[in-house]
């Protein structure tokens, strides 16, 4: 598995080995002693997957302290503009916004330290990501800010969005709860 460090100390697109042959595809995504050697957390305590179509925008979310946690995040079908923003006060790259596409051909994944807001937008017509996290959900430590703040260059102009995400505060009035530990 190769690492890919991005601008935002922390956060690493993966782009694992890939196994193609007759029958198909062999995709390891998770390698407990990868991890662990790469500094990355190692205990995930909740899976889970979303499926969205085309032109959907889910975000930006996360989960305040003590419930923060770190996701590992891969898209197994279709294509998504992933996006991850610093929230940690104090990073050099506090409020910087960092992209990536997720696609299930390249079978890449991009893991999400603590502090990071996360969202996307559906570039195929059907996307399913999935989801590792550190901690299990909370509902009263749920937040997100909103989507279209944070210089965010989203590839679509008219979006399919819920209405808890366009109900979030945008980044310039985000009080943060998140504390720079690099």
């Amino acid at each position: 598995m190769k690492l890919i460090e991005s601008q935002i100390s922390g956060c690493f697109e993966l782009q694992p080995n890939i196994f193609d042959d007759a029958r198909g595809r062999f995709v390891k995504i998770f390698n407990q002693d990868d991890f662990e050697n790469s500094g990355l957390e190692i205990r995930f305590t909740e899976q889970y997957y979303s499926v969205s179509k085309k032109n959907v925008i889910r975000g930006m979310h996360f989960q305040l302290p003590p419930c923060d946690h770190a996701k590992l995040v891969c898209c197994v079908q279709g294509a998504v503009f992933d996006v991850v923003i610093d929230l940690r006060a104090g990073s050099p790259t506090y409020g910087h916004a960092e992209t990536f596409e997720l696609t299930a051909d390249k079978a890449n994944s991009i893991y999400i330290p603590k502090g990071m807001a996360h969202g996307f937008c559906t570039l195929s017509d059907e996307a399913i990501l999935m989801y590792s996290v550190s901690s299990v959900y909370s509902a009263e430590c749920d937040s997100g800010i909103h989507w279209n703040s944070g210089d965010i260059a989203w590839p679509i102009q008219d979006p399919i969005l819920s209405a808890r995400d366009q109900s979030f505060v945008p980044l310039d009035q985000f009080i943060s709860p998140f504390k720079n530990v690099s």
